[in-house]
């Protein structure tokens, strides 16, 4: 099987399993138990069962509806599972779903209850069920609505086994051979339930890689996921997943190896010579019978799921373009797609200028998000997928979850390449000391960092795509000498700035989307809460300026004479998208942040059209205070007989003039502005590549939508002025800047 079909398989299930304490249907996850269910069922039997035979049939209010689109030939007894997001105070945790057909039919579903609200409403939750046929080219609309509690599942992964299931992986490694199997993952115990019901059984297992002796690999580990609907023949979902990720053992470096995946006895992957980077991972997926596999598309409410507020409010009058859609079905190969491949990506995250992946979100999610077509998820499951193959994951054998730094072992811990010979931890370190043995074609960075795995675990379920979002969350604190990020903390403040607006987004995604009952949702929850603190009490109760501006303040941060003010409007948006999630310590912030970009576009003395250029000095020097108005502000960048423009070169206009000296907005300003750049500058335009989607005013645009939302003072004035400037993106080929106010 090609990594690309492997990659589709994963989008028409939303495959995926995990390594934590099991969840059930709808009952209170303080019911929960772990381990096997000693009660025997009978053995799968070759004849499908209608899907009528789940639980919870009792329809109430409705709450959304999912289009299940189906991308082959006729099917019968089709499985699915998707991730869905609840809005707060909608959906009570001993509730379940169900689902009605248009014709009337209720499908029986299976909710696996995730996260919840701070209400103790539900959050996120997995739903399972089987549609009972799906006519070629059809599309079926399912409204889910409340229902009676699922109920517990009782089926083992033993029994399963016991029906014929297996699969292995085959590595050879310097001439040895070395295999796992889910075989040896269930004898050796352990495996805990994803999923739990009468729909799908999902169980994930570890597994080393030994060789014929019975030797592990000290480096290499296999991961098993199974999904299983029951009562259907041989309909189960794998994935294997292969992992160089150790923490605390030492040797790390890259392998190259020969590898095979076996599932249900037939070979669904091979590749020889593959280089396995040091501190990655990936897997490949199949299902167990190759000629049964479910072809579906399953397409959100996005109105729904904008308004949970789990992503920012993208304006839903942008229509994604037919011709970039088209473009994207042309894009992920098997040159870009599969292990240690990361589809379209950059794979220098820290390259400069405007991309296509750096935003709130990418611009290919939201453009799946408007748009719900199949050719932009594919793209966002494969950077997803992908995004295991940077060298930044650290799994902690002893616990087996991606590394903490709060422990006693891990709070002085740094992966800082300048701080190579520091202890007690310094993780991780290439085995030759001088990584040559660590060489890879990846590089990762907080300033850059693009969000690959979020909206891909909210939608799907996927737990390989929920641990994505924990590696990087995780390992964004150790990119520098430990006292820098509060011994253990998670401090963002020594980044940059845009670094600690997409630091401070990642691990909101996690601590919101983490489960309740996993063990990192407390400590992913205490690191942003301590960030929040630590801002709180640097710019709120410190109030270090009148304009609201980042200017450095703080220990441990790096004090700064002017304001890159895109970088700026990146970390005012963090602030109002975390309040957004829920996070109530971030709004005072935001409210404090806030006074920046609505001060440039409203404040006296302050021309709008100036709001966004490359950058603003905010003070004179170090040594003296930050303006103490925008008047002052604007006159110290633009009161003079030069300006700078939307290149960042100064222009003087040849007639002798000032900029200031015009109207705000005037058409007597836009003819100096054409003048002095010798090109037509329409009157209404802003600086800063006002048409183009990276723009520095497209950038502004997030900022004043969460100001506007939040009831900034004058925030609607700021946004009603910036709504009607008169060149603007086409956000219909990259909308991850198109965030407009909540009504």
């Amino acid at each position: 099987m090609s990594a690309l079909l492997s990659v589709a398989l994963l989008a028409a299930c939303g495959g995926g399993g995990a390594d934590e304490a099991p969840s059930s249907g709808s009952v209170s996850l303080a019911t929960v138990t772990t381990g096997y269910a000693p009660k025997p069922i009978a053995p799968v039997t070759a004849t499908p069962v209608p899907s009528t035979t789940a639980p919870a049939t009792v329809v109430g209010a409705r709450i959304t509806d999912i289009r299940i689109q189906n991308t082959g030939g006729a099917q019968i007894n089709v499985p699915f599972t998707f991730g869905q997001v609840i809005a707060a105070g909608q959906m009570a945790k001993t509730e379940g779903l169900a689902g009605k057909l248009a014709d009337g039919t209720v499908i029986p579903l299976q909710a696996d209850i995730k996260a919840t609200h701070a209400d103790g409403s539900v959050r996120h939750v997995i739903v399972s069920g089987v549609l009972p046929s799906l006519a070629a080219g059809q599309t079926q609309t399912l409204t889910l609505a409340k229902s009676s509690a699922s109920a517990q599942g009782n089926v083992t992964l033993q029994q399963l086994a016991a029906s014929g299931l297996d699969s292995k992986v085959t590595i050879t490694l310097d001439n040895v051979q070395y295999t796992a199997s889910l075989a040896d993952a269930i004898a050796a115990g352990k495996p805990m339930n994803w999923l739990s019901g009468t729909v799908a059984n999902e169980w994930i297992m570890a597994a080393p890689l030994k060789n014929a002796a019975g030797v592990a690999h000290p480096l290499l580990n296999a991961r098993f996921d199974v999904r299983w609907y029951a009562g259907l023949s041989k309909k189960a979902h794998v994935s294997v997943a292969v992992e160089n990720d150790k923490t605390f053992t030492a040797g790390a470096r890259n392998l190259t190896y020969d590898v095979k995946i076996d599932v249900g006895g037939r070979t669904v992957y091979t590749k020889a010579g593959l280089t396995h980077y040091h501190h990655s991972r990936w897997r490949q997926s199949a299902w167990w019978d190759a000629a049964s596999t479910p072809t579906v598309h399953l397409q959100h409410n996005t109105a729904y799921l904008l308004a949970t507020k789990a992503v920012s409010n993208y304006d839903q009058t942008v229509v994604p373009s037919e011709k970039e859609l088209a473009r994207f079905a042309t894009q992920l190969t098997d040159a870009n797609v599969g292990p240690m491949k990361i589809g379209m990506l950059n794979p220098y995250m820290p390259s400069t200028g405007g991309r296509n992946d750096i935003g709130p979100l990418p611009g290919f999610s939201v453009m799946y998000l408007l748009s719900q077509d199949k050719r932009a998820k594919d793209i966002m499951l494969a950077a997803a997928e992908g995004s295991g193959s940077w060298s930044m994951h650290l799994r902690d054998e002893k616990t087996g979850y991606p590394l903490r730094t709060d422990t006693e072992a891990t709070k002085l811990a740094t992966t800082h390449m300048n701080l190579a010979n520091r202890g007690p931890l310094p993780v991780p370190r290439c085995a030759d000391g001088n990584n040559t043995l660590c060489q890879t074609p990846y590089a990762h960075d907080t300033a850059h960092q693009p969000s690959l795995a979020y909206l891909p675990y909210l939608v799907t379920g996927d737990y390989y795509y929920l641990e994505e979002l924990q590696f990087w969350a995780a390992s964004n604190p150790l990119e520098t000498d430990p006292g820098n990020s509060g011994n253990g903390q998670g401090l963002v403040r020594w980044q940059q700035l845009r670094g600690q607006a997409w630091s401070l987004r990642t691990l909101g995604h996690a601590a919101y989307a983490t489960p309740d009952a996993h063990p990192l949702k407390a400590y992913f929850t205490k690191q942003l809460d301590n960030n929040l603190n630590y801002y709180h009490a640097t710019y709120v109760v410190g109030n270090p300026n009148n304009l609201g501006a980042y200017d450095g303040s703080g220990v441990a941060a790096f004090p700064v004479t002017a304001s890159s003010n895109w970088q700026d409007d990146f970390f005012t948006w963090s602030f109002g998208y975390l309040a957004e999630l829920g996070f109530e310590k971030a709004m005072p912030i935001l409210q404090w942040k806030a006074k920046y970009p609505v001060g440039r576009m409203t404040a006296p003395g302050f021309c709008w059209v100036h709001a966004a250029p490359y950058w603003l000095e905010f003070r004179d020097s170090m040594s003296t205070p930050v303006y103490s108005s925008f008047a002052q502000m604007f006159a110290a960048n633009f009161g003079g007989g030069s300006i700078r423009t939307d290149d960042d070169r100064r222009y003087s206009d040849p007639l002798g003039t000032r900029f200031a000296d015009h109207e705000c907005g005037s058409q007597a300003q836009a003819d100096w502005l054409t003048r002095a750049i010798g090109w037509t500058f329409p009157k209404g335009r802003m600086v800063g590549y006002a048409d183009s989607v990276n723009g520095y005013p497209a950038i502004l645009q997030s900022a004043l939508a969460v100001s506007a939302t939040s009831g900034i003072p004058n925030a609607e004035q700021a946004w009603t002025t910036f709504n009607g400037r008169t060149a603007k993106p086409d956000y219909s080929t990259a909308p991850q800047w198109a965030i407009v106010p909540r009504k």
